[in-house]
């Protein structure tokens, strides 16, 4: 019985299909197993060449002396190690207290821009839970200010923010009397205000829209035993919507921040190459010492020093978040 054992093993080894195939199914599966590598390569590839290249090129920059007498071939441009940057981070000279400045203009425009667009999103995708007529219409409204492309959007907010024939004159000093003389909003401090109105005008949608996707996932019974249990709205919206809207918010407002500060688009169709010192983002800002006074390098150093800013604000901003949700009960 031991000698017949083991060949009638390997005979039923032998006459087991799976056996037979077995070496076969290797190169399937390696194909499979590669073939999203392969169709992901496309995407690698163009994100290689349209963010990390120029990024790169970018830091490089960032450590000579490349100003106008060196555009035609920047290559050739001296080497300045670490100038540029002590330049920017002087702030007791005229280029790094501007540079200050700029900073806190957009920190102080970041965080009113997405806690009032985070905040006008959420009522009003909460307010969207009920049923009412014409609800589909309404909600269809709302993201006109998303869907529309950003220029046409700006563009319209200068004839509106016009100190003569604007709309916003018209109504605010012809029509309710609330202010003495028509006011100025594309210059001076009430920049910063015309500024902050466009963004959130912009932005809240997609807010209300990721905020409604979120609520979509809570489930009404918890609502319907709460009021039972005599929780009022307040109560509802404190105990479950926001709680169960914790993971998207965290995201939702990592992408506000970042799409904020990084804003250029707005303040440059707003106000042109020269936003007023209120109204000085950190991008335009970096653009003029780029484009405008022609010393890229210094303009390099600046751009690497809000990247490290960003980097080190998500780090410690997904740090927290990740912790908040490991000690959550």
């Amino acid at each position: 019985m031991t000698a017949t054992a083991p060949a009638a093993e390997a005979a039923v080894r032998k006459s087991s299909p799976g056996a037979a195939r077995g070496p076969r199914r290797r190169p399937g599966r390696i194909r499979r197993i590669g073939l999203p590598y392969l169709l992901l390569l496309p995407a690698l590839l163009l994100e290689l060449l349209v963010h990390l290249v120029p990024m790169v090129i970018g830091i490089v920059m960032s450590f000579k002396e490349l100003t106008q007498f060196y555009i035609r071939d920047w290559g050739i441009a001296p080497w300045a190690g670490f100038d540029n940057y002590e330049v920017s981070v002087d702030f007791d000279a005229p280029v790094g207290e501007a540079l200050l400045h700029s900073f806190l203009v957009t920190v102080a425009f970041t965080l009113l821009s997405v806690g009032l667009c985070w905040l006008i999103g959420t009522a009003a995708a909460i307010y969207m839970q009920d049923t009412f007529r014409g609800r589909g219409l309404l909600r269809a409204l709302f993201l006109v200010p998303y869907a529309l492309p950003v220029y046409a959007a700006v563009i319209t907010w200068v004839f509106m923010f016009q100190h003569d024939n604007g709309l916003v004159n018209h109504v605010l000093h012809d029509q309710l009397g609330l202010t003495d003389k028509p006011s100025f909003w594309l210059i001076g401090d009430n920049s910063f205000i015309a500024l902050l109105t466009v963004s959130v005008w912009k932005g809240w949608p997609f807010a209300f829209l990721i905020v409604m996707a979120g609520l979509q996932n809570v489930p009404r019974e918890l609502y319907e035993a709460a009021a039972l249990d005599g929780a009022g709205m307040l109560q509802q919206i404190r105990r479950i919507t926001l709680p169960s809207l914790r993971p998207v918010n965290q995201v939702l407002v990592l992408v506000l921040f970042l799409w904020t500060f990084n804003d250029f688009n707005t303040p440059y169709v707003l106000f042109g190459k020269t936003a007023p010192e209120a109204a000085d983002l950190i991008s335009v800002h970096i653009y003029q010492a780029s484009f405008v006074t022609w010393n890229f390098g210094t303009g390099s150093a600046m751009s690497v020093l809000l990247l490290l800013f960003l980097l080190v604000v998500t780090g410690v901003y997904l740090a927290l978040t990740s912790r908040g949700r490991r000690t959550a009960p």
